[in-house]
């Protein structure tokens, strides 16, 4: 009992012992974080966490930035997290962005985690028009993040519209050109197949070489008014402070280098920038919101510091990671070599191989016709054969329709001998036939004029009896004579002669 009793104490005061937390969420350019952090931890204890999780060492380019009310806010390394005016409810989150930047990106930036987490957040701010890029840079810079991202350019692999998903030009950009997408591609791709041979950290500081040359690369820019209360802009960047007109964010109308600034003091709301040089004119500005005056208040002490450091021999530290950092590199550059070295021989290993396939495939084709050549040989030859037997038959079938041809040719020839008998007879009897009806057609005339002829006596008979008749009754109707018996015989002649 007493065991159990101690037990339950010991639980107990373990419960008790064990820190509360709160879960935070890191958002990096590319990646998010949770972590458990204890209620007491500072800001510096999540940045060091974080730094170490994603393997940092040049932390001093870096910070958690918050937002407060549209305005931003770095998490002070020195106060308790939940003591800022973030968010309580959980998680609570941050971002992992580069607050400062490097006068001289190839010199300053050693790690290549540092290198690449600068490249995707100048990248997005080109993107998002954070940064002014001319249209040619802008395609140069597109095609060296598609050389980090995609390797070695190979048409093969890379063909028509593999970009077609990618946002790599500011729309400004685009909008500028009456171009299609696929022109756009086209000419990030002629300039893409330039960087053959570079590897992902060498094209990301490639591109941050030529951002870095941009005349808004690295600025923070803020509202401000002088003492006689124009509206102006702040510019805060690694070389010093500047002052631009507000519609011309490119070309400031008077800039103070660290080195050449005495002082920079900041009491209520108004920051006096002295110049090491008494003959020019202190300038003094203030910003409208406190949290603004505080944040440029850090960019300046933090951009100081960095200019002042470049300014002088490298660290232990420092040293160490370039040191490293050129063994890495080295032996990065071998192990590329290396690398390639065995890229070339298995290319070359698979070019004799591919020329020892095609010499074997067409080694087997040449085999494969000859031995089709051959069949098609016996089969010609059989073909010849049958064709000789079947012509060999023809030719007897032939010769025993010659002698069918020839008895027919007798047939026909004494034929032809009935019928030219027959048809010089029937010429001899169609000649007759012509001549009978010719004398038929004479006899025919003759006998229609004889017809002819008769009707014509026949005519006149009858006209000479009518006039006959005609006497006749004339004299029969003259007066009544005494006749003698002469006279009387004389015209009983006269009328029998009728």
């Amino acid at each position: 009992m007493a065991g159990a009793i101690a037990s339950r104490m010991s639980f107990s005061s373990l419960k008790r012992k064990q820190p509360k937390t709160f879960t935070v969420r890191i958002v990096t350019m590319d990646a998010e974080m949770e972590f458990n952090c204890e209620m007491k931890w500072k800001g510096k204890d999540l940045f060091d966490l974080v730094c170490r999780t994603l393997g940092l060492r040049e932390t001093w380019f870096f910070g958690l930035q918050y937002t407060i009310k549209d305005t931003v806010a770095w998490l002070k390394m020195d106060k308790k997290v939940l003591e800022h005016d973030v968010s309580k409810e959980e998680p609570v989150t941050f971002h992992f962005l580069a607050k400062f930047y490097p006068e001289n990106a190839e010199e300053e930036l050693v790690q290549e985690i540092t290198q690449h987490l600068f490249f995707l957040q100048v990248k997005k701010q080109i993107l998002d028009e954070k940064i002014y890029c001319p249209p040619e840079a802008s395609v140069l810079l597109a095609s060296y993040a598609v050389q980090a991202k995609y390797g070695d350019y190979d048409p093969t692999v890379h063909k028509r519209g593999f970009l077609a998903q990618e946002e790599l030009l500011p729309k400004r950009v685009i909008n500028l050109y009456q171009m299609t997408p696929e022109m756009w591609e086209e000419r990030i791709t002629a300039w893409y197949a330039e960087h053959r041979g570079r590897a992902r950290d060498e094209a990301e500081m490639e591109y941050l070489k030529i951002a870095q040359d941009l005349e808004m690369y690295g600025v923070n820019y803020f509202a401000i008014r002088n003492k006689k209360g124009t509206e102006l802009l702040l510019g805060v960047d690694a070389l010093g402070l500047h002052i631009y007109d507000p519609e011309n964010r490119l070309t400031p109308k008077i800039s103070f280098p660290w080195n050449e600034i005495r002082n920079i003091s900041y009491s209520d709301k108004e920051f006096t920038i002295k110049p090491l040089d008494k003959k020019i004119d202190v300038f003094k500005f203030n910003s409208s919101k406190l949290r603004v005056n505080k944040l440029i208040l850090q960019l300046c002490i933090g951009n100081h510091d960095l200019f002042m450091r470049r300014r002088k021999a490298d660290s232990l530290e420092v040293q160490q990671m370039k040191a490293q950092a050129r063994e890495e590199k080295a032996r990065k550059q071998m192990e590329r070599q290396r690398l390639a070295r065995e890229k070339q021989m298995r290319e070359e290993a698979e070019r004799t191989r591919d020329e020892l396939e095609r010499r074997l495939l067409q080694l087997k084709e040449e085999a494969t016709m000859a031995n089709e050549a051959l069949m098609r040989s016996e089969e010609t030859a059989d073909l010849l054969a049958e064709k000789a037997q079947i012509t060999e038959e023809e030719a007897k079938l032939l010769a025993q329709k010659a002698a069918e041809a020839e008895q027919e040719m007798q047939r026909i020839k004494a034929t032809a001998i009935r019928t030219e008998e027959e048809k010089r007879l029937m010429e001899q009897k169609v000649l007759e036939a012509e001549v009978l009806a010719l004398k038929m057609a004479e006899e025919s005339e003759r006998r229609a004029k004889e017809a002819d002829q008769l009707k014509q006596d026949l005519q006149e008979a009858r006209e000479a009896e009518r006039r006959a008749k005609q006497k006749l009754l004339e004299i029969a109707t003259k007066p009544t004579y005494p006749l003698t018996l002469q006279s009387a015989k004389s015209r009983v002649a006269f009328f029998e002669e009728l």
